[in-house]
């Protein structure tokens, strides 16, 4: 064992001696390799940041896994009176802690420019944290919220931006029109989605529901609510089947109940990047073969200027194994230190702000670390380009007879 760890030391020391002193010429063949290294290492770790900004993205709109979406509407199309106790009940019974009422509809808002209607959406306070609401200013609902004489609202930045961005800690409020003028109180700001062009905002289900009633017009009247919760991934099946058992049971057949999954994971398989990956790998990878053949030429060269050093190495004893070794080593040994660099160029593209910025689209809250895995496959196919370059040129050493060598 000491025999073998000496001669692997032995033969990455010869190594890497052989690579300073022809280091002019390997490193014009290693630029190639550091590149393509550099590449394939930054497409695996931009891979990461834009699976994360999609999932957040699709998060933001179908909730967190698993998030599941039921609805109850009597035959008739009312809505069932009992179903707030109904819905309170399922959520102690199955001990859901994040649950929540969605209202859809639209209030007219009394903007300078004229009164506007604007998308309205009711819900719970536990519905930012389903679906990823980070606020730009400002803060989400609370419980004490709840007791507001004035509602709180929570707009996006369209709606903030019409208003003339008032500073949120002089409790800026807004006028909605009906028969009766209701006033509320904007307490946080959303970042509107880059397809975003219209006002919309947030108000707690209950005050919706409390406002609604004075807008005459019947298109701005909202429908029975929804209702959404998000539990562990591995038992929402039977909590579909139990909610839509329980439900049902409690309205009875003059009620119509629906319980499903919406987010994507019940949908989505596999990589939706995964082309895009491949694409970029292909083309680093024809990166990477370019630099092995220019490794592979100067490591032939080199060795036509060691035959005699070789042949000396071969007469005092060396086996065709160490010189194998010793020789392949040299382009292997270059082509990590390629890989280093290309690694440590590649963390610095993907962490500079410009580029996560870039990437995002400011829709990444939580961005992940740069992934272990893009540098592991940075340094493993260095590695790999390396010992095919220096299989050539070891093979020829290999074949070198001494007395020739010696002649040489």
């Amino acid at each position: 064992m000491k025999r073998f760890a000496s001669n692997v030391v032995g033969a990455v020391t010869e190594a890497w001696q052989e690579v300073r002193i022809h280091k002019t010429r390997v490193m014009l063949s290693l630029i190639g390799v550091a590149v393509a290294v550099c590449a394939i290492t930054t497409v695996v770790a931009l891979g990461a940041v834009a699976q994360q900004a999609t999932l957040e993205q699709s998060e933001r709109s179908g909730g967190r896994p698993a998030s599941l979406y039921m609805s109850a509407s009597m035959n008739d199309g009312s809505t069932p009176a009992g179903m707030p106790e109904i819905w309170r009940t399922a959520l102690d019974r199955y001990q859901i802690d994040y649950g929540s009422r969605v209202v859809n509809t639209s209030q007219i808002v009394q903007f300078v420019d004229g009164a506007v209607p604007v998308q309205t959406t009711g819900v719970d306070p536990p519905y930012a944290t389903m679906h990823r609401i980070v606020l730009e200013k400002g803060a989400w609902f609370t419980p004490k919220d709840e007791a507001r004489l004035a509602p709180a609202v929570v707009i996006n930045s369209v709606f903030w931006d019409r208003l003339g961005r008032p500073d949120l800690r002089t409790h800026p409020t807004v006028s909605l029109v009906g028969e009766q003028s209701t006033t509320v109180v904007v307490t946080g700001v959303y970042p509107a989605l880059s397809w975003e062009t219209d006002p919309a905002m947030y108000m707690l289900a209950d005050a919706l529901t409390a406002v609604t009633p004075v807008v005459t017009d019947p298109n701005l009247q909202f429908g029975p609510p929804s209702y959404e919760l998000w539990v562990p991934v591995d038992v929402s099946e039977q909590l579909v089947t139990a909610l839509q058992r329980d439900v049902q049971g409690a309205l009875g057949s003059a009620a119509s109940v629906q319980v499903n999954r919406q987010d994507y994971a019940a949908y989505q398989e596999g990589d939706p990047y995964l082309s895009l990956k491949l694409t970029v790998g292909a083309i680093a990878g024809l990166v990477l073969l370019l630099g092995a053949l220019g490794l592979v030429n100067i490591a032939l060269v080199t060795l036509k200027q060691r035959i005699r050093e070789i042949g000396i190495r071969r007469s005092f004893g060396a086996t065709a194994g160490r010189v194998f070794f010793s020789v392949m080593m040299e382009s292997v040994v270059a082509t990590v230190v390629a890989g280093i660099v290309g690694v440590i160029a590649a963390v610095l593209i993907v962490k500079s702000p410009f580029v996560e910025d870039f990437i995002s689209q400011g829709q990444v809250t939580d961005f992940p670390p740069f992934p272990v895995e893009a540098a592991v496959i940075g340094l493993v196919c260095a590695t790999v380009v390396g010992a095919l370059a220096g299989l050539v040129p070891a093979l020829v050493a290999v074949r070198v007879k001494v007395i020739d060598a010696i002649r040489y």
